[in-house]
């Protein structure tokens, strides 16, 4: 049976009583039917596959999560709310991830739906959520590929799905920011897969490289799309060593940034900045990397360094990094910030409900968000974006061998046009 051949309205109608007994959540418009005691709030993550690294954080962040739905979350109406939390694997994998999605949903009746980190995890999941007509949050995706991947039409939108990141606009602006502070031919060779974010962001109308033209007159080389865990970029290499492209950029996977760098090394390709989405924003990932990580590039989206407090217990971003690497002995990640934001938004969501069982009133309390993260504000409908999209800041970041330090790299903010709020704390250097 395909995933999503029945919503949940469909099922409620086909069993009648025995739906009822199952204890499946009331619908909108429809009357309470054996309402749950517990709210249950549904997570999603790669904790498993190539897309892991986005997952490192989730065991800190949720022992904080649980934590303080432990201690008792009041409804709108002052009534004590018990919240559970189910956590499911997508193991880097969109059919997974939309098969766990509709497990949740069907099976575990779940009256909130939270995903994380990529196209490849927050789509199948969105999707899965609007089909069955059960609220989402999801985040730590581009909007674009978020919003118009799903067939999202500007000004309509979605009716259960909110997402909130930052778009393709602020790649354009915080990349060419960094490169216009080292001299280049402009020339920008392009490593786009044929995945959720590459097709995104190699889009030729919709994607960085009309920015880019547009943003300092950089010129895109787009040799085409290649599939996740490529193991050859030898084409890739020779058309940009042809073009004189002294810039790469693109949107990949980790493993995949490692087996690039490796044979462009081999084939003497020496570009003098490398600014790659995704695949760079990890320490588990640059330390891998070894020599070749110092001065490797990419977008920066949460820091020890951003100037915001957690809703939940006033920390600040350096406090929370802080309290990562204290209690898991690693470098902090910029996962652990949106994340952790997710269940700041869970239990905002959870105050302003009605409790388990209302999928009116929860998905109300999500359309009426307006709450301070440690990420920034969150409150849908944001300038430049759609309907259900939030936009959080980004700026351009680099990374740097500590030789010595205590940690191997670390990352630091290079470049701040587009969000003047977060401080600069070096300059731009040259790779290679």
């Amino acid at each position: 049976m395909a995933l999503n051949k029945f919503t949940r309205r469909q099922v409620m109608k086909a069993g009648g009583a025995a739906a009822a007994v199952a204890g499946l959540s009331p619908l909108i418009g429809a009357p309470a039917i054996a309402a749950s005691k517990v709210f249950k709030i549904g997570y999603v993550t790669p904790d498993t596959g190539p897309l892991a690294a986005f997952g490192e954080a989730d065991p800190f962040m949720l022992a904080i999560a649980r934590k303080h739905f432990g201690r008792g979350v009041k409804d709108a109406a002052g009534k004590s709310v018990k919240v559970e939390i189910l956590v499911r694997d997508s193991q880097s994998k969109p059919n997974r991830a939309a098969a766990v999605a509709a497990d949740l949903i069907l099976k575990d009746k779940v009256d909130l739906l939270l995903v994380a980190s990529t196209p490849e995890t927050t789509n199948p999941v969105s999707d899965q959520a609007e089909t069955n007509e059960v609220p989402c949050v999801s985040t730590m995706a581009p909007w674009q590929p978020w919003f118009f991947a799903r067939g999202g039409k500007p000004g309509v939108g979605f009716k259960y799905t909110y997402h909130y990141f930052w778009g393709l606009e602020d790649i354009i602006g915080a990349y060419t920011a960094m490169w216009n502070k080292i001299p280049t031919n402009k020339i920008v060779g392009g490593l786009f897969p044929n995945d959720g974010d590459g097709n995104a962001w190699g889009d030729k109308e919709h994607g960085i490289a009309p920015g880019m033209a547009a943003n300092g007159g950089y010129k895109v080389i787009d040799p085409g799309r290649f599939p996740d865990l490529n193991d050859n970029f030898s084409n890739y290499i020779g058309t940009f060593k042809k073009e004189n492209a002294d810039i790469v950029t693109g949107v990949v996977i980790p493993p995949d940034i490692g087996t690039f760098l490796k044979q462009a090394a081999q084939q003497s390709y020496k570009p003098k900045a490398v600014t790659v989405g995704k695949a760079l924003l990890f320490p588990v990932v640059i330390d891998g990397l070894g020599p070749a990580a110092n001065n490797l590039s990419s977008e920066m989206w949460w820091g020890p360094t951003w100037p915001y407090k957690s809703s939940l217990t006033g920390e600040s971003c350096r406090q929370l990094c802080d309290a990562y690497e204290k209690s898991t002995g690693r470098e902090w990640t910029q996962h652990i910030g949106f994340a952790y934001s997710l269940f700041e938004m869970a239990a905002d969501i959870v105050k302003r409900s009605d409790g388990p069982g209302n999928a009116a009133a929860t998905l109300n309390a999500i359309k009426t968000t307006d709450l301070e993260t440690v990420v920034g504000p969150i409150k849908w409908g944001a300038p430049g974006a759609m309907n259900n999209i939030s936009k959080t800041p980004m700026v351009g970041g680099q990374w740097r061998a500590t030789n010595g330090g205590k940690y191997k790299n670390e990352i630091i903010v290079v470049a701040n046009t587009t969000a003047p709020q977060i401080p600069v704390a070096g300059k731009m250097e040259q790779y290679g």
